[in-house]
C-alpha cells in the first residue's frame, strides 16, 4: 500500500517527504519495526513514541506518523504531523487492513460489569444461529473457532484491526468485541465502524486513570457519540446514566430494563441456583444465569440479537440452552456438600450484585464465606468499599491478594481493611497468600455453606512484582477440596 492512501485518511496537519513511499505493515512499537513499516508515536503513560522515531527509522521504517517532528530528519522517510497520533492509528491501522470492520458487523458492548458475559454469549448465541463470527473479549479472542490469546479487554488499534481483518478474511459475518474505557479514551477504537453499540451499567471503577468518575462516564459515552447513524445504541434505562450514554449519540436508540418502561422489558419470573426463568416483552424463556445482573446481560443480549434481525425463535431457544462464562458464577462442589463460586467480580458494584443474589437464594441455614481482594497499582479508593461490600453481605470475610504487582500485599490489606467497622472486623480474617486464603475458607466450610472467591475469576495467574505466576481459583478450590477430604 502506497502511504499517500493513509495521508488522505489522516488530515495530517503537515508531511515532509515523498508520499509514494511503500508500506508493508503500520506498528506502534519501535521494537516491532521493519522494513518498509509505517511506525506511529504514541504518548503514552508510560513513555513517549516519539522518542523511538530514530530507533524505528533505523530499523526501515519508511514513514512515520507523530504529533511533533524528531529532532533528525531522515530525507528518505516520509512524516506526517497529525493532531492525535491515537486517533491516527487506529485509522492507518484500518485503512492498512482495507477496513475490515466494514466487512462484517461489529457490535461493541461497554460498561463498567457484564461485558464478557453479554460479548460472549452474543458470540455463542450466533455461532449456534449457524454463522461465523468473532469475539474480542477480556478472557479470549476469537477468530471463528481459532483461540487467540487475549492481552487486553480490548487491545491496541494495529493488533484489532489485524483480528478483524483475519476475522473477514475467514468469512465471518459478526464479531462481538468489548469495548473499555481505556480503548475510548486512548482512540483504539477510531477508524471502526459499528453495528450497534450496548451500554451495560457504569459503577466505580478504573479511578486511577481516569481519575474522577466524570471523566470515567465522558470515557464511556464517547463511544457512543462516535456510532454512525445506520447502527443502533443499546442502553439500560435502569442504570441512572443509561439515558447520558446515548444523549448524543446519531444511532438509534434502544432501551432494555427490568424496573423502568423499556423496548426490550424484561421481568424475572423465577430463580433458583441452577437458573432463572424470564420474561421478556411477553416472552418466557429459561437461562442457566442467575442474578439480576444477569437478567439485564440477558436482556442487552435477547435484544442485540432482534435488533441485527436473528429470528425470535430461535433466539429464545438458544439463549436457554447457553451456559455461564468460564470465572462468572463459576460453581465448584466438593464432595461434602460444600457449594464454591467463582466470580471475577472486581468492583465493588459487581462485588455486591453477587452477594445479593446468593443471599436471596441461599436457604435456611447456608452461611456465606467470601474470599476478595484488590489489585496492586489499581485504583486504590475502591478498596475500603470492597472490604465493606463483603463483610456487610457474608457470615465470614477473608482479605486476601488478588495481583498485588509492585506494591506491598500487606499495605493493600490494610487499606480494604481500614474500611471496617468493629463489628464487621470480629467477621473478617486477613490472610496475605490467596491459596491460604481459600483453604481456610474451605476449612472453615461445612455441609451446604456457600463459599464465594471473587476478583479473578477466568484468570490464571498471578501477579506479584513484576513476575506472573500460575493461580488458578478454580483449580485451586479443587485441589483444597480434595486436600481437606470435603
Amino acid at each position: 500500500m502506497k502511504f499517500t492512501e493513509i495521508l488522505e485518511q489522516i488530515s495530517a496537519a503537515a508531511v515532509r517527504g515523498s508520499h509514494n513511499v511503500e508500506v508493508t505493515s503500520v506498528c506502534i512499537n519501535s521494537r516491532e519495526a521493519s522494513k518498509g513499516c509505517c511506525f506511529v508515536a504514541l504518548r503514552g503513560t508510560q513513555a513517549d513514541g516519539h522518542a523511538f522515531i530514530p530507533d524505528a527509522v533505523r530499523k526501515g521504517a519508511v514513514a512515520v506518523i507523530c504529533q511533533q517532528l524528531p529532532d533528525e530528519i531522515d530525507p528518505s522517510v516520509c512524516y506526517a504531523v497529525v493532531h492525535s497520533s491515537d486517533s491516527a492509528a487506529g485509522i492507518a491501522a484500518a485503512t492498512f487492513f482495507g477496513n475490515p470492520s466494514r466487512k462484517l458487523k461489529l457490535v461493541g458492548i461497554t460498561g463498567t460489569n457484564g461485558k464478557t458475559t453479554t460479548a460472549t454469549l452474543l458470540y455463542r448465541l450466533f455461532k449456534a444461529l449457524g454463522y461465523k463470527a468473532g469475539l474480542i473479549s477480556t478472557v479470549v479472542y476469537l477468530v471463528d473457532d481459532e483461540p487467540v490469546e487475549a492481552t487486553h479487554t480490548t487491545p491496541d488499534a494495529v493488533t484489532l484491526n489485524s483480528l478483524l481483518h483475519r476475522m473477514a478474511e475467514r468469512g465471518c459475518a459478526y464479531c462481538f468485541m468489548e469495548v473499555s474505557s481505556h480503548a475510548v479514551a486512548q482512540r483504539r477504537v477510531d477508524g471502526l465502524c459499528f453495528a450497534g453499540g450496548v451500554f451495560s451499567n457504569i459503577t466505580h471503577d478504573h479511578l486511577d486513570y481516569h481519575k474522577t468518575f466524570e471523566e470515567y462516564i465522558r470515557a464511556k459515552k464517547a463511544f457512543f457519540d462516535g456510532l454512525p447513524k445506520e447502527a443502533f445504541a443499546l442502553t439500560n434505562a435502569d442504570d441512572r446514566n443509561g439515558k447520558v450514554m446515548v444523549q448524543s449519540t446519531a444511532a438509534q436508540v434502544k432501551t432494555y430494563a427490568l424496573r423502568t418502561p423499556a423496548d426490550f422489558k424484561c421481568r424475572i419470573v423465577e430463580q433458583r441456583l441452577d437458573g432463572m426463568l424470564l420474561d421478556v416483552n411477553g416472552t418466557e424463556l429459561w437461562t442457566r444465569l442467575i442474578g439480576d445482573f444477569n437478567a439485564y446481560n440477558v436482556s442487552a443480549i435477547y435484544g442485540t440479537a432482534v435488533l441485527l434481525g436473528a429470528p425470535h425463535g430461535e433466539v429464545v431457544r438458544i439463549i436457554s440452552a447457553l451456559e455461564a462464562v468460564a470465572g462468572r458464577f463459576e460453581y465448584v462442589r466438593s464432595s461434602g456438600g460444600v457449594t464454591a463460586i467463582v466470580d471475577y467480580a472486581h468492583t465493588p458494584d459487581a462485588l455486591k450484585n453477587v452477594l445479593s443474589t446468593i443471599n436471596r437464594l441461599r436457604r435456611s441455614g447456608q452461611r456465606i464465606i467470601t474470599v476478595v481482594g484488590c489489585g496492586g497499582d489499581r485504583d486504590r479508593t475502591k478498596r475500603p468499599v470492597m472490604a465493606r461490600e463483603a463483610a456487610a453481605n457474608s457470615d465470614r470475610a477473608i482479605l486476601t491478594s488478588d495481583n498485588p504487582r509492585t506494591e506491598n500485599p500487606e499495605t493493600i490489606l490494610d487499606e480494604m481493611y481500614a474500611g471496617l467497622d468493629d463489628e464487621a472486623r470480629r467477621k473478617t480474617l486477613v490472610i496475605v497468600g490467596r491459596r491460604d486464603a481459600i483453604k481456610a475458607a474451605a476449612m472453615l466450610a461445612e455441609k451446604d455453606d456457600i463459599v464465594l472467591v471473587a476478583g479473578k475469576g477466568h484468570e490464571n495467574y498471578q501477579i506479584i512484582g513484576t513476575k506472573k505466576f500460575h493461580f488458578d481459583d478454580k483449580e485451586t478450590l479443587q485441589a483444597v477440596f480434595a486436600e481437606l477430604g470435603k
